[in-house]
């Protein structure tokens, strides 16, 4: 199983915004549908609707994660759009949308998520191994390190739009 590592910070402005102060330059930005079929407290399964905003290109996933915190197994593949459908509908679930813009800040790849339901902006590096994120001296405009913060995860944020329907 691959590892993802990770850091998440909360940001105080919108990903817009960074791009006109030449904080962040974009690359690509994705609406992003994610519905959790099964989660627990150290596993997640979850499938994904990307759509590319520039192009309309359409991907669909399915991942499975284990662990919590900047470090976690994960394991993701593409599925086709009936699979994503059928599992979507199964879970009777609401989506949780995000807008993500892929972009680059110093040389370092950071994807901002902005969140459609909430008011909420993270930023997310990944790193290729612990020592790197550990080390790693964000820009002061990343905000806190939610890193850790359970209360940020996807899988929390999305179990809180539930309760909300």
């Amino acid at each position: 199983m691959a590892m993802e590592i990770e850091r998440k910070f909360l940001l105080d402005r919108k990903p817009d915004e960074l791009i006109a102060e030449g904080a962040f330059t974009r690359r690509t930005r994705q609406v992003i549908e994610q519905t959790y079929l099964a989660l627990d407290e150290q596993q997640e399964i979850r499938v994904r609707r990307l759509v590319d905003a520039d192009t309309g290109a359409v991907e669909y996933t399915h991942t499975f994660k284990q662990g919590n915190g900047m470090s976690r197994e994960e394991v993701e593949y593409s599925i086709t759009e009936s699979i994503y459908e059928q599992l979507f509908r199964a879970s009777g679930a609401v989506p949780l949308t995000k807008t993500r813009t892929t972009g680059e800040w110093n040389g370092i790849t950071v994807e901002l998520d902005r969140y459609d339901q909430l008011n909420l902006t993270v930023a997310e590096v990944e790193f290729d191994s612990l020592e790197e994120a550990e080390s790693f001296v964000p820009p002061e405009w990343f905000g806190e390190d939610i890193s850790s913060k359970r209360e940020y995860s996807n899988k929390k944020v999305w179990r809180d739009l539930q309760n909300r329907k």
